[in-house]
């Protein structure tokens, strides 16, 4: 009987080995591996074509110190954009999820038309926008039926930032989503109880909907600064009519480092502090998150 269970239970984690065995092979082959590949080549003069020249800290010291290093301005721009983006989309997400959870005319229709622009590929995203954001396009044809005088959104180093926001906002259907399913997970009771206390809608939001919604804000806020952080794509597409945007984000000056200046050590230094700032800042966060992030499963 004894053989028989340990038979069993072996056979139990041989088969859990082989269904997990995929995944632990990948992370070590796409993840681990090019890591530590990294690492090594941080400390290291690289161009692709010669064999990596060990030079220490240099990477480093020219990254955080260098005259001719870019990363402090890369750095600024891409704070820039995160802290405004990541805020607005939380803020505009929740709220339209509230509004498409009340029994409004064509709800459905609403709620597929809010979505749908984060199912379209960001290269379609970013031309549709560079029409719509040209200096003759039609955000500034409206803004002007109001006397104002619309800047080269995406072609102006000044505005360019302001551009890929707008650009960004556009697509915060995801936060829409999964805020949705959060809140029609809240048991009506709760508000019924609160209403016949007399608390009115600001009470019921900030005592009820913020608090159970907080492990969604959560989930949000973390994936919305490491994918507003990590922006490309946007900024590699407009590169031909922005001036010198290539340096604009902190992923494209590593773009640019590896791939047009063939500075392969530098660049996978550059990948290593932005590594090292991204995983600090999402400690932070979930650190704080023990005071603000509320668990119906957890005793308070």
């Amino acid at each position: 009987m004894t053989r028989r269970r340990l038979s069993a239970s072996r056979r139990e984690a041989l088969a859990f080995y082989a269904f997990v065995s995929p995944w632990i092979v990948g992370i070590i082959v796409f993840l681990a591996v090019p890591l530590v590949v990294t690492l090594l080549l941080s400390f290291t003069n690289w161009d692709l074509f010669q064999s990596p020249q060990w030079i220490g800290l240099r990477n480093y010291s020219e990254l955080l110190f260098g005259k001719s290093s870019d990363f402090w301005l890369a750095l600024r721009n891409t704070a820039y954009y995160a802290f405004i983006l990541v805020p607005l989309n939380l803020v505009l997400s929740l709220g339209i999820a509230m509004l498409l959870n009340q029994p409004i005319i064509l709800r459905r229709w609403f709620r597929t038309a809010f979505y749908l622009p984060s199912t379209i590929p960001i290269i379609a995203v970013v031309m549709l926008w560079s029409w719509l954001l040209a200096p003759d396009g039609i955000i500034n044809e409206v803004l002007s039926w109001f006397g104002i005088h619309g800047p080269a959104w995406l072609v102006d180093p000044g505005s360019v930032k302001n551009g890929l926001i707008i650009m960004g906002v556009w697509g915060l259907g995801g936060g829409v989503v999964l805020f949705l399913a959060g809140l029609q997970n809240i048991p009506r009771f709760l508000y019924e109880a609160m209403m016949i206390d007399g608390a009115g809608p600001f009470r019921r939001f900030f005592s009820i909907t913020l608090p159970l919604l907080s492990p969604i804000i959560l989930f949000n806020l973390i994936s919305g600064i490491i994918s507003a952080t990590q922006v490309f794509t946007q900024v590699y597409v407009i590169s031909e009519n922005a001036q010198n945007p290539g340096d604009l984000m902190l992923v494209p000056y590593l773009y640019n480092s590896a791939f047009q200046y063939q500075q392969m050590g530098f660049a996978s230094a550059i990948a290593w502090v932005f590594f090292m700032m991204v995983i600090a800042l999402t400690l932070i966060i979930l650190r704080s998150a023990r005071r603000w992030v509320y668990y119906e499963s957890k005793a308070r």
